[in-house]
């Protein structure tokens, strides 16, 4: 397939053209022309390398009445994605090569995006002893990021093994920073709003303390550490300082945690209930800054599809999450873009760029992603319209769930095409398959 893009603003620049041949960037110009090309018309659109989220869950196997790689890898192309990490908390756990194969190979069938998966840091995600980290590294899947995400590793010798462990094949652990005997039973962030409104409080000081504890052992052991979802801005203090002394640590955060607050709890509504918690105000300035001055190294969706069953029930009932993939690009467009914290490179740089190189997706061949758009390189990218403000309809999601926390706001940014090497996954905003 030959697609010659006319008149795109690469990384938010001047028009351009692009021109797409044999799954590779084969010219970028003014007044190109390809005999036979399919013209895409990108008057007014950005072009961006194709994004890569470090944290998907795609429920598949196990939960396919949530998700399935398929929908969920629609959903992604939808937002923009061209490669989704899928998380290791499905049923059966992914702690095996066995298992990480199974689900590389249906992303494989989809087609949609690559799908990368993440091994189990320890089996069952029990924190009880360490999983097939090696086996799963040298399967198939060719897997380099581990998490036990849901659970902390909260056994600190555990972790330090892990950390060794993953040294030797260049992997990374992600972090679920949340120290378990200080969250027992809360239900949203800790604070005056939690004691008014009678819901057990999260501290902040559960996702700080790991944290803390982390990055030293990532600097004792000289190993890659990623933190997850961060959501304080102690945790932003942490990663500073860490940073500041040369710790091998990245970190993400989601989308969520960067346009909503912990007001949203004051509906009950248990769409607004995640892990962890949705935080104050000032953990939102501090978030934002954070991501826009590169402490923090990437967006991240922490995309979590829900069943009907086991979201729309009593708030202390529900199970925590919420969708993220087809609206991530236009939150970030909406927090960070319009106030002007980040402008179209830097987008490029913590929604592509930086997350495929922690997970390894960033080399020389075809399949990779972060990539810049010049010639020669792979023909993974998207278009986005920043003109374009979308109403979101929880039922036209391409999701198999419903829980969006943004049913209603109307958000800046329209993806219109997402090309995976070349070949068209969505175009004029509808996914082609």
């Amino acid at each position: 397939m030959t697609v010659l893009v006319k008149g795109a603003r690469v990384l938010g620049g001047d028009p351009a053209d692009l021109l797409l041949k044999d799954g590779r960037i084969a010219a970028v110009g003014e007044r190109l022309s390809a005999t036979g090309a399919t013209v895409v018309d990108a008057d007014g659109l950005v072009a961006l390398p194709g994004l890569v989220d470090l944290h998907t869950h795609l429920r598949e196997p196990g939960r396919e009445d949530a998700e399935t790689v398929e929908t969920g890898s629609r959903a992604a192309a939808l937002g923009g994605f061209t490669a989704v990490h899928a998380m290791a908390n499905t049923d059966p756990v992914a702690d095996t090569a066995g298992v990480v194969e199974q689900v590389w190979r249906l992303g494989r069938q989809a087609g949609l995006v690559d799908v990368v998966p993440v091994g189990a840091v320890t089996v069952g995600l029990r924190g009880e002893r360490l999983a097939e980290l090696g086996a799963m590294a040298d399967s198939a899947a060719r897997v380099r990021v581990f998490s036990d995400d849901g659970h902390c590793v909260s056994d600190p010798a555990l972790m330090r093994r892990a950390l060794e462990y993953v040294k030797a094949f260049d992997g990374v652990v992600a972090q679920h920073a949340e120290e378990p005997r200080l969250t027992a039973g809360a239900q949203m962030n800790e604070g005056d709003r939690s004691a008014r409104l009678g819901l057990t409080g999260w501290p902040a000081a559960a996702e700080e303390a790991v944290i803390a504890r982390d990055v030293l052992l990532a600097q004792h052991v000289g190993a890659r550490l990623h933190v997850c979802h961060v959501s304080t801005a102690g945790s932003v203090e942490l990663l500073r300082w860490a940073k500041s002394r040369g710790v091998q640590v990245t970190a993400e955060v989601t989308p969520h945690h960067l346009l909503l607050t912990e007001a949203c709890a004051e509906s009950y509504d248990p769409v607004f209930k995640v892990n962890p918690p949705l935080r104050t105000e000032e953990d939102v300035r501090a978030l934002r800054a954070g991501l826009a001055d590169g402490t923090i190294d990437a967006v991240a969706t922490d995309h979590a599809p829900h069943a009907v069953e086991d979201k729309e029930s009593e708030w202390a009932q529900a199970r925590p999450g919420m969708l993220g993939l087809e609206q991530a690009l236009s939150v970030v467009v909406e927090t960070l873009v319009e106030p002007g914290l980040l402008d179209w490179a830097g987008v490029a740089d913590r929604m592509s760029v930086r997350p495929a190189a922690i997970g390894r997706l960033d080399g020389a061949g075809d399949r990779a992603h972060g990539r810049p758009l010049a010639p020669g390189e792979p023909a993974t990218l998207l278009l986005v319209d920043p003109a374009a403000r979308v109403p979101v309809d929880p039922a036209a999601l391409a999701s198999r769930s419903r829980n969006t926390p943004y049913a209603g706001r109307e958000l800046p940014g329209r993806v219109v095409a997402t090309f995976l090497r070349g070949e068209a996954t969505v175009l004029d905003g509808e996914a082609v398959r």
